[in-house]
């Protein structure tokens, strides 16, 4: 029997990167290195939450109003709200025994002792090939209609170790296709998705060695 990599995954969205480590995890039982033991969201309605509930993993809300309460949350600063929301993540990693953590589509930027605590162990999905396009507000369909707008030939996604840098730790995967010139935002993401299911599994796989 092997001892299996406690895993938190961090949602913000839709959950179709949660859903690939899921799926990895179902199909090699056994041989899988890694378990999800728990779910944290930062959007109270995410689907991802859904993805967890329907897997039996147990699952948390880390949104600034679920944390700080509305009133405090209202008058928080971005800085603040991050903080809180961190704190809470790590508080609930702790009561899990949780040793890795994967931002599958997470959005907010982590900061505060949970980053020394699982230095090394947190890994991140960005959906272009960084250091292009990457940091604050990139996110999502942004980076694609950045990409987009750049004239670059080919984009792709990566997996990176996260640090107090936004999107700045260090790369451990990437995965490319190319633009093409009929391309959209959402033409180039469909293109994209299936190599960002490879690569968070890929990612974590990593991790767990």
């Amino acid at each position: 029997m092997i001892n299996k990599l406690r895993t938190a995954v961090l949602v913000s969205g839709g959950g179709t990167n949660l859903q690939a480590l899921i799926d990895y995890q179902k199909n090699n039982e056994t041989a899988c290195p890694y378990e999800i033991v728990c779910v944290i969201s930062d959007h109270k309605d995410a689907y991802a939450l859904e993805r967890a509930a329907k897997a039996g993993i147990p699952s948390k809300i880390t949104s600034p109003y679920s944390v700080m309460g509305a009133e405090n949350a209202k008058a928080a600063s971005r800085d603040e709200k991050r903080l809180a929301v961190s704190n809470a993540v790590f508080e609930y990693c702790k009561e899990n025994k949780v040793q890795a953590i994967v931002q599958a589509g997470w959005l907010t930027v982590l900061c505060g002792d949970i980053l020394r605590e699982y230095e090394g162990k947190i890994i991140n999905l960005h959906p272009a090939l960084l250091p292009k396009f990457g940091g604050v507000g990139m996110w999502g369909h942004h980076v694609h209609e950045a990409v987009l707008a750049s004239g670059e030939k080919e984009s792709g996604c990566t997996i990176h170790l996260v640090s107090s840098e936004c999107d700045g730790g260090k790369i451990l995967i990437q995965k490319k296709v190319p633009v093409l010139p009929d391309d959209t935002p959402d033409s180039l993401y469909e293109r994209i998705a299936p190599k960002e299911h490879e690569a968070i599994v890929e990612g974590l796989l990593m991790l767990c060695e």
